[in-house]
């Protein structure tokens, strides 16, 4: 297979015919286009590198041998998942925080037809992962192995929302709550496991593996995705939108930052006193004022030395893996974190 993106972008068709003719449920016509329109909006939108990092993982697993026309669509099927997974977290997260655009377009609720109609919708994207599992994956001996790993990834993901969301409660918004350790449960919860330590434990499963004989690759991964989330608040604020596609907007939002949790510890009394006056306000003085003090405790010098140890401790730790193969697909995820800002 000389393209295995395309390869895994045409098997989403396969997937959604097969959806949209469960057995289980008696389509109209009507119910057929609301669903199709729904998955076509919000599934395949994004830059897919959960789901191919599947393909591409497994791939590396069996350590470069061409893979069979089943072994793709498979470990696509499994991609997809996750793809279907994002979506999901992603609709309801655009409700919870009022969102307005995601990827470019207006969110899902926001279209006049849709509505809190998209609540519902975030429970039918969740339900299709089962189907589609049960589906390709039944008769497989790692079947109810990829339920409970899709079960446990979903739980750990909605905790790290939670933890998130009842941190910036409006009315009990306090710097003082934001520590390094809360940032680290918030993105090892939220982010990491789904975006990192997922795709790798599905290729393993594809390919035979026990996952209890992989935490040290589980330990890798969501160091990685903390390590990716820093990078990502780091662009937040000193990115070019040009580069990484947005705008960032972490200081209006009061979000549980890298950057403000590194600042509360190297602030002064004074300086704390600017950061709680102007962090988390939407008008574009007090936006300045924190990235000026960002500035002043010269924030990208500390980010570059964090960036360092981080990635020499990972180098370390993926080097130290027994199985080159493993090796491999540690050293491909860590790259592409790494190229992100390069």
């Amino acid at each position: 297979m000389a393209d295995l993106r395309s390869e895994f972008v045409k098997v989403y068709s396969v997937l959604k015919e097969d959806l949209l003719r469960d057995p289980a449920f008696e389509f109209t016509d009507n119910d057929r286009q609301w669903v199709e329109k729904m998955l076509d909006y919000n599934v395949p939108g994004g830059k897919l590198n959960r789901g191919l990092s599947v393909l591409d993982s497994y791939k590396l697993l069996i350590e470069g041998r061409e893979l069979t026309d089943e072994e793709v669509f498979l470990a696509s099927s499994l991609g997809w998942c996750i793809e279907w997974l994002q979506a999901y977290f992603l609709v309801l997260d655009d409700i919870m925080d009022g969102s307005h655009t995601r990827r470019g377009q207006p969110c899902w609720f926001r279209l006049p037809k849709v509505g809190l109609i998209a609540t519902n919708d975030g429970v039918l994207l969740r339900n299709h992962i089962p189907r589609i599992l049960k589906q390709h994956f039944r008769g497989k001996p790692y079947y109810v192995d990829l339920l409970d790993l899709f079960n446990e990834v979903e739980f750990q993901t909605a905790s790290g929302q939670m933890i998130d969301l009842i941190t910036t409660l409006e009315g009990e918004k306090d710097l003082l709550k934001y520590t390094v350790s809360l940032h680290r449960r918030i993105v090892q919860y939220k982010t990491a496991y789904y975006s990192f330590y997922l795709p790798v434990a599905c290729a393993l499963l594809m390919a035979g593996e026990n996952l209890d004989n992989h935490t040290d690759v589980k330990d890798i991964l969501v160091e990685m995705g903390t390590y990716f989330q820093v990078q990502d608040d780091y662009l937040d604020c000193f990115g070019d939108p040009e580069t990484i596609g947005k705008i960032g907007t972490d200081i209006e939002d009061f979000k549980c930052s890298w950057l403000v949790v590194k600042a509360l510890e190297l602030c002064n009394e004074d300086q704390k006193k600017l950061l709680n006056e102007n962090y988390g306000k939407p008008d574009p003085s007090n936006v300045a004022k924190v990235k000026a003090l960002y500035n002043e405790l010269n924030l990208q010098d500390v980010f570059a030395e964090y960036e360092s140890k981080s990635h020499g401790r990972l180098t370390a730790a993926i080097g130290a893996h027994p199985r080159q193969s493993v090796q491999a697909v540690l050293k491909s995820f860590l790259g592409k974190i790494y190229k992100r800002q390069k």
